[in-house]
């Protein structure tokens, strides 16, 4: 996965690490995901933002459950993926913002 490293070169997938608050964030594969997890937005090529999240270190990602989502403006992967890592932190079944 690309992450964020390089202000020079274009931000396509932005990772981090979260641990989901109360109620976890809701998947549309297998529901809700609690605990250590890893998220990731992509931008897609059709100017979408897809965000994924895992059990760190797992294998398996899912679709978090609003994805793929417009992006809030051109420039906006990465105010969407901060604000999606926010919404799994608080937990409650986060889903993609809107």
């Amino acid at each position: 996965m690309k992450s964020d490293n390089s202000a020079s070169e274009p931000v396509e997938q932005l990772v981090d690490r979260v641990k989901a608050g109360p109620g976890g964030a809701m998947t549309d594969e297998v529901g809700v995901i609690t605990g250590d997890l890893t998220i990731a937005t992509t931008l897609q090529s059709d100017g979408r933002a897809a965000v994924a999240v895992q059990y760190t270190d797992a294998d398996e990602w899912y679709t978090l459950t609003g994805s793929p989502t417009p992006l809030p403006h051109p420039d906006g992967l990465r105010q969407l993926h901060d604000t999606a890592r926010a919404a799994v932190k608080a937990g409650g079944g986060a889903e993609v913002p809107t």
